[in-house]
């Protein structure tokens, strides 16, 4: 990777009145959690449209529970790598206003990051479509049984947005009103395909925001929304940012 371009983007947050961080799938494969719609991921072997839709969910919840039962496996067996580790240090260092995530993983929680609006849900719990229970995932024996609402019995969902649902309007709301005051947006490890987070960083930019990606290929950013792209995985340039930063500031932090 190019030293220069991380020497930029850490003078960048450091000049920044407020920097916002948009993450994806890419920021997890280093922590072992695959992409769903890379070769040989999820999709490959079960159909989206079938077993990531509501309406199928509906129609079959014991069946759709056999796919969520090998992703809630491999998100528990997942551990915040030093990308995820980098942005709750820059948080913490009070250069970075939020992370916007369309990851399910939890893993920005895990790694220490306090203000995390989890734009498609979040595998860490689940819901019930009867009578709106919500409960942590971990209470239930997911490996066993199709988990059953203790309220009311009916099947159990993880709390993440499927095909045909909504986005939460808490994390829509907030995670737009982040866009729209941010000076400084850090696209990590997504496609930018998937709407509307995928027009998170345009609308920040419509506002005069800088937008800069931390992605290993290029995007329908590229080019075009972004100021420049930085390609690397995050667990390598996001630590060496955050360095370069702290010596700028001297130590202070």
């Amino acid at each position: 990777m190019a030293d220069d371009l991380l020497i930029r983007l850490a003078d960048e947050i450091r000049a920044s009145k407020k920097t916002i961080a948009l993450t994806g799938a890419g920021i997890s494969v280093e922590s072992g959690i695959p992409d769903f719609r890379s070769a040989g991921g999820l999709w490959s072997r079960y159909d989206p449209e079938e077993y990531a839709h509501i309406d199928g969910f509906h129609r079959d919840p014991v069946k759709i529970w056999n796919m969520l039962r090998e992703i809630i496996a491999v998100i528990r067996a997942a551990e915040p790598n030093p990308g995820h580790c980098a942005l709750a240090e820059l948080e913490e260092m009070g250069y970075l206003s939020s992370v916007i995530t369309q990851n399910v993983d939890g893993l920005h929680q895990a790694a220490g990051s306090r203000r995390v609006i989890e734009f498609h849900g979040s595998n860490r719990y689940l819901i019930c479509l009867r009578c709106g229970y919500r409960g942590e995932t971990e209470a239930f024996d997911t490996d066993a049984t199709v988990p059953r609402c203790p309220q009311c019995d009916a099947v159990l969902k993880p709390d993440v947005v499927f095909f045909g649902e909504p986005i939460p309007g808490d994390a829509m709301r907030e995670a737009f009103e982040e866009a729209r005051q941010a000076d400084l947006v850090l696209v990590i490890g997504t496609s930018a395909v998937v709407f509307p987070a995928s027009s998170i960083p345009s609308t920040a930019r419509d506002r005069g925001a800088r937008v800069v990606e931390i992605n290993l290929e290029e995007t329908p950013l590229t080019g075009r929304i972004s100021d420049y792209i930085i390609q690397a995985p995050a667990g390598e340039a996001l630590p060496q940012v955050v360095a370069l930063l702290r010596e700028r500031l001297g130590g202070e932090e």
